[in-house]
C-alpha cells in the first residue's frame, strides 16, 4: 500500500509563539502579571477580611484583661415608697406610716495586690494576640500560593486548549485525507475508520480542556476577584535556598505556624501561673459615697467609707485545684502542638523541595521526549508516504508528539507552583517578603488603640469609634 505523501506536507507546529498568540486571540488585549494577581488576591480576599476581623476581637481580650487593673466604678439610685400601720406598748393607738425615700450610691474598689493573677491574664492575652497576628500571616501564605496556582492554572489550561485545537485541526484534514485515498482506493474502509475515531477522541479532548479552562478562570476569579486577562507567564522563578537543610533552618525560625505555637505555649503557661495565684489573698482598696433623702419628711442621711480589704477563698470545691490542673494540662498540649507543627513545617519544605526537583526532571525529559517524538514522527510519516508505514503508525505517531507537548505544559505550570510553595513552607511568601505594591495591612494599628482599654468617651475613644467607622464602610 502506497499512500500519497502531499496528505502529509502539513507539519506540526506548536511553539511557544504559536499558543501565544492564539491565547491573545481569546483574552482581552490587556496583559496581566503574576504580581498583578497576587495583589489582587491580597486586596480582595474575603478570608484575609474575616480573619484580620478576628485578630481585632483577640485584641480587645487584651484589653479585656487591662481593664482588671483598673478600678470599678458603680453608681446605684432607688426611689422607695414605704407605708404600713404600727402599734407599741408605749402607744397603744395606731400609727400609720407613709413615706418616699429617694437615694443614691457611689462605690469604687480597686485590686491592690493579687499576687499577679490578673497581670499574667493580661500578658496571656499579649501572647494569644501575637500568635493569632501569625495565624493572619500565614493564612496570606495560604491565600498567595493558591493565588500563584490559580494564574498558573489558567496559564496551564489555555496552552491545553490551544493543544488540543490544533490537534483537532491536523486529524480534521488527516480523516479527509483517509477518506480522499480510501475513494481512489489507496487504503482500506479500515484506514478511514481509524481516522475517524482518533478525531472524535481528538474533539472529547478538546471539549475536557475547555472545560477545564473554564474551571480555572473560576478559581482565579475567586481568588483574585476578576477574571483573566492575557495572563503572561513569569520570567524567572522565585530564588530559594541551595539546599533543604538551609530552607529547614529558616523556617524553624519564622514560619509563622511555629512562631504562633510559640506563643500559644507562652500564654498556655501564664494562664499557669495565673491560676495557681488564684488561690493566694487578694488585697483591694473601697470606697462608698451614699445620700438618702426622705421626701416627704425633712429627714436626711449622708454617709461615705473608704478601707482596704483582704480576702482569700479557703474551699471551693476543689474548682480552683481543678482548673491549675486543666491549665498545666493545657499548656502540656500546646507544648506538644509546638513539637508537631515544628516536624510538619520540615516535612512541607521537605515535600516541596522534592516536589520542584521531580517538576524540574519531568520538565528536562518533556523536552528530551518532544524533540524524540517529533523526529520519529516526522520518520513515520515519510516512511508511511512509501508504503512502509500504515495510518495507524501515523496516528500513534502525532499521539506521542501531543502526550509530550502535554506534558511539557504541565511541567511548566507545576515548576513555579512548587517553588512558590517552597517559599511558603520557609515562611517567606507575604505581601511584605514579595514586595507586592499593596497597603500592607498593620496589625498593630487597632492594637494600639484599644490595648490601654481606653475608655468611649476619652479622646482615645473617639479615635478608635472613627477607625470602627471607616472599616465597617470596607
Amino acid at each position: 500500500m502506497r499512500i500519497n505523501s502531499k496528505y502529509f506536507g502539513m507539519r506540526i507546529v506548536l511553539s511557544a509563539s504559536a499558543i501565544a498568540l492564539s491565547l491573545i486571540s481569546t483574552k482581552p488585549a490587556s496583559a496581566e502579571t503574576l504580581a498583578d494577581a497576587l495583589v489582587g488576591a491580597y486586596t480582595n480576599s474575603g478570608l484575609l477580611i474575616q480573619n484580620r476581623a478576628l485578630l481585632r476581637a483577640a485584641d480587645e481580650d487584651v484589653a479585656t484583661a487591662v481593664s482588671t487593673l483598673k478600678p470599678v466604678l458603680r453608681w446605684s439610685a432607688s426611689l422607695t415608697q414605704s407605708y404600713g400601720r404600727a402599734r407599741t406598748t408605749t402607744n397603744p393607738n395606731p400609727i400609720d406610716t407613709d413615706d418616699l425615700t429617694a437615694a443614691i450610691n457611689l462605690a469604687a474598689d480597686l485590686v491592690l495586690y493579687d499576687f499577679g493573677a490578673r497581670q499574667f491574664r493580661v500578658e496571656a492575652a499579649k501572647e494569644t494576640v501575637l500568635a493569632t497576628r501569625e495565624a493572619l500571616l500565614d493564612l496570606e501564605q495560604q491565600i498567595l500560593l493558591r493565588a500563584v496556582s490559580a494564574y498558573m492554572g489558567v496559564i496551564e489550561a489555555s496552552e491545553f486548549v490551544a493543544l488540543r485545537q490544533n490537534n483537532v485541526r491536523l486529524l480534521t484534514q488527516e480523516q479527509r485525507a483517509a477518506t480522499d485515498r480510501f475513494e481512489v482506493g489507496e487504503v482500506t474502509r479500515t484506514d478511514v475508520a481509524l481516522a475517524q475515531a482518533q478525531l472524535a477522541q481528538a474533539r472529547s479532548g478538546l471539549a475536557a480542556a475547555q472545560g477545564d479552562l473554564v474551571a480555572a478562570i473560576e478559581e482565579y476569579r475567586n481568588i483574585v476577584g476578576r477574571k483573566p486577562g492575557r495572563l503572561v507567564t513569569p520570567r524567572s522563578l522565585p530564588t530559594t535556598d541551595a539546599s533543604v537543610e538551609a530552607a529547614k533552618s529558616i523556617a524553624v525560625r519564622r514560619h509563622p505556624s511555629i512562631l504562633g505555637a510559640q506563643r500559644q505555649v507562652a500564654a498556655a503557661d501564664l494562664l499557669v501561673r495565673a491560676t495557681e495565684a488564684d488561690m493566694k489573698p487578694s488585697v483591694s482598696l473601697t470606697g462608698r459615697i451614699g445620700l438618702s433623702e426622705g421626701l416627704s419628711e425633712s429627714e436626711y442621711s449622708r454617709n461615705g467609707s473608704i478601707g482596704i480589704e483582704a480576702g482569700q477563698t479557703i474551699y471551693q470545691g476543689g474548682a480552683l485545684s481543678a482548673l491549675a490542673r486543666q491549665a498545666k494540662a493545657r499548656a502540656d498540649a500546646q507544648r506538644g502542638n509546638l513539637h508537631v507543627v515544628r516536624l510538619n513545617v520540615q516535612q512541607d519544605v521537605g515535600n516541596a523541595y522534592a516536589t520542584l526537583n521531580t517538576v524540574r526532571a519531568q520538565l528536562a525529559a518533556s523536552e528530551r521526549q518532544i524533540r524524540a517524538a517529533q523526529i520519529a514522527f516526522n520518520g513515520i510519516r515519510e516512511e508511511a508516504s512509501l508504503g512502509a508505514r500504515t495510518t495507524l503508525d501515523v496516528l500513534d505517531a502525532e499521539q506521542s508528539l501531543l502526550d509530550a507537548r502535554s506534558l511539557q505544559v504541565s511541567a511548566r505550570a507545576a515548576l513555579y507552583v512548587a517553588a512558590y510553595r517552597i517559599l511558603a513552607s520557609t515562611g517567606r511568601l507575604t505581601a511584605k517578603d514579595l514586595q507586592l505594591p499593596v497597603q500592607i495591612y498593620d496589625p498593630a494599628a487597632y492594637y494600639n488603640l484599644v490595648k490601654d482599654s481606653p475608655a468611649k468617651k476619652s479622646k482615645q475613644g473617639k479615635d478608635l469609634d472613627r477607625v470602627l467607622r471607616a472599616l465597617q464602610k470596607d
